[in-house]
């Protein structure tokens, strides 16, 4: 069972020496294998998932859902650690190993740039990338109405990410790199995962099946 820092100050400590390990690299432009990754709460009790999905046809090949417990507060900026230690459990119970993973959250786009997808990616090694419905840092340009228009992220004069449009005339999500991938690679496997809806068809799967679990 994976654990994690239990204070603030350990937190902080941790978050700058994992960041440092950060690579930067194409990434997989066709993966076999996407995954998922979602956590789903009630009160302190949360539910983690992780569904990995074939690509291109984004069909189902394995699903791995644990139950945990929230074991660190709240703090803006170290989110990641109430979710990895759970993540990383269901990331050890999947028998088919994801080639690139997909979160529910940020990569670069954070405020010391190591959101919950760099988190994860140094840790396992995998491609990783975060695709958010929110921004958490960073301004930007207008992004057009039309299906793979897509403005950059700024964030103190840095690009963290892109504002993409995945629907026509729908809201728009927030993008960014993790770990062993880039920008463009992660914008276009995104939209590659949403030939539906305005999510990913990794988050929307991963939603289900922590929901699911919990209830």
């Amino acid at each position: 069972m994976h654990s994690g820092p239990r204070t603030e100050e350990e937190a902080l400590a941790e978050q700058r020496a994992l960041r440092s390990r950060v690579v930067s690299a194409p990434g997989p432009a066709s993966p076999a294998t996407v995954a998922g990754l979602d956590v789903a709460y009630d009160g302190d009790r949360l539910a983690a998932a992780v569904v990995v999905l074939r690509y291109p046809d984004l069909s189902v090949q394995d699903t791995a859902v644990v139950r945990g417990t929230t074991a660190f507060p709240y703090i803006p900026g170290l989110f990641a650690f109430r979710e990895v230690p759970s993540l990383l459990d269901a990331l050890d119970r999947l028998t088919v190993r994801p080639d690139v993973l997909v979160c529910d959250g940020q990569g670069l786009a954070h405020p010391r740039r190591f959101g919950l997808a760099a988190h994860l990616g140094v840790l396992t090694d995998l491609p990783s990338f975060g695709v958010g419905k929110t921004r958490l840092v960073g301004e930007f340009a207008p992004v057009g109405e039309r299906r793979g228009d897509r403005s950059a992220l700024i964030d103190a004069g840095e690009e963290v990410g892109a504002v993409l449009r995945t629907r026509d005339g729908v809201k728009p999500l927030f993008v960014s790199v993790g770990h062993r991938i880039d920008l463009d690679n992660a914008c276009a496997l995104t939209l590659a995962l949403t030939p539906r809806y305005r999510l990913p068809e990794t988050t929307r799967a991963a939603d289900r099946a922590c929901r699911d679990f919990l209830r």
